[in-house]
């Protein structure tokens, strides 16, 4: 009996999403672990991959690139070799535009790519010779307008991929009087934003702290990195530390609203608020308690990697118990950052600036200081506790280098 290829279920958000390209020709054998077709994301692109083996043979009425596609819906078929011998073939759709995004999903008969590469494709890249490309890399260039064939590849035996090819395409920016679509992503980022508003109580406080420890904490890191292309904490990354630290103190602000419960979380799961091309995404740093300050900047910079190439995974977005965004790098100061419900809490990190300050006897001296904004939902914790978190990240601030070896 023929084998159905189905939409499998998408994330727990979305129902239908949209079907990009087929990865296999109509005809071709498929291999279990073989990707089969792609799907896009809100937030990251997957190659779904067959469980089962077979030809491939398209369907009358099947999807065209871009086209919606629902839960369940199906698509092709895998036949046994030999029973597609005697019939026409109709050749599968390829994109010809650039098609929106939609969640990665999870299948029961087909299953995302994981983000080792399947065992097909680690072959290929072994064996690839200079000049190859991924299907994915190749799709995005059709989508924007690059020609691969000359883009350097940063892959095994010089395969080029996704990443290259966004690397090496132009920026594009809207011309004056033009519409712009919404893309999937910013149409999820703005649902999300207003669910956040129409569930939380959301109050901001802002406090200035002194920041010269946190600066010469990282410029020491910087010193005695034994390499370039060491592994350097970012400023985010010391100040995520400290707040895993603090927030051990302060369980309500590390808690989630469940209905008319709220529950106090034992670990501590920090998200890092990540500004990539597609649009804003939180990929989450799990058990950041536990990691030491090197374990969590190399996990940090793994993580807006993927978020960047778009190559994220469900897992890698889910479980947040509390948010950091930083704007410092823009000259902000202080903002109101948005809560990523069901969290309590968000930590808006300002830009660092050297400022005159009293000391004792009346001095003047020169001091690093920056603005710390908490946004903190209402309904769940009132004003004095989070000021008073607020008022110990502040302390541990002045003294972050003993907090962190702790």
């Amino acid at each position: 009996m023929s084998g159905e290829i189905r939409v499998p279920r998408l994330g727990w958000s979305m129902d239908e999403g949209t079907f990009v390209e087929w990865l296999k020709k109509e005809g071709e054998p498929v291999a279990p672990g073989d990707p089969l077709f792609v799907l896009e994301g809100d937030k990251s692109a997957q190659d779904i991959e067959a469980l089962d083996a077979g030809v491939l043979r398209a369907i009358p009425d099947g999807p065209k690139p871009g086209d919606l596609v629902k839960v369940g819906q199906l698509i092709g078929r895998l036949e046994p070799a030999g029973a597609v011998a005697d019939r026409p073939v109709e050749p599968l759709p390829r994109p010809s535009a650039p098609a929106p995004a939609i969640e990665p999903v999870e299948a029961s008969s087909l299953v995302p790519s994981p983000p080792a590469p399947s065992r097909s494709e680690d072959r290929n890249r072994r064996d690839a010779p200079a000049g190859s490309s991924s299907p994915r890399a190749r799709r995005v260039a059709r989508e924007l307008g690059v020609d691969w064939t000359v883009v350097p590849g940063t892959g095994r035996g010089g395969r080029v991929r996704e990443r290259d090819i966004r690397a090496a395409a132009p920026a594009a920016a809207p011309t004056p009087d033009s519409s712009v679509p919404l893309s999937a992503t910013r149409r999820t980022i703005a649902e999300r934003m207003l669910t956040s508003l129409r569930n939380t109580a959301p109050v901001t406080l802002t406090t200035r702290a002194a920041a010269s420890n946190l600066v010469l904490l990282r410029n020491q890191f910087q010193a005695t990195a034994r390499s370039a292309d060491a592994i350097v904490p970012s400023y985010t990354d010391l100040v995520v530390k400290l707040v895993a630290r603090v927030l051990s103190d302060h369980p309500w602000l590390n808690a989630r609203r469940e209905g008319d419960r709220v529950v106090l979380l034992s670990d501590i799961h920090i998200g890092i608020a990540v500004d990539t091309d597609n649009g804003l995404v939180v990929p989450v740093i799990r058990d950041v308690a536990r990691l030491g300050v090197r374990q969590l900047a190399a996990r940090s910079r793994e993580l807006i990697g993927k978020a960047r190439e778009r190559t994220l995974l469900p897992d890698d977005q889910r479980g947040g118990t509390f948010t950091v965004t930083n704007l410092g790098m823009y000259g902000i100061d202080a903002f109101t950052p948005i809560l990523n419900p069901p969290e309590t809490a968000i930590l808006g990190l300002g830009a660092i600036h050297r400022d005159p300050v009293y000391a004792e006897g009346d001095r003047i001296v020169p001091c690093e200081r920056m603005t710390l904004s908490l946004t903190f939902d209402h309904q769940v914790v009132d004003g004095g506790p989070a000021a008073r978190f607020l008022q110990d990240l502040g302390r541990g601030l002045e003294n972050i280098a003993a907090l962190l070896v702790d």
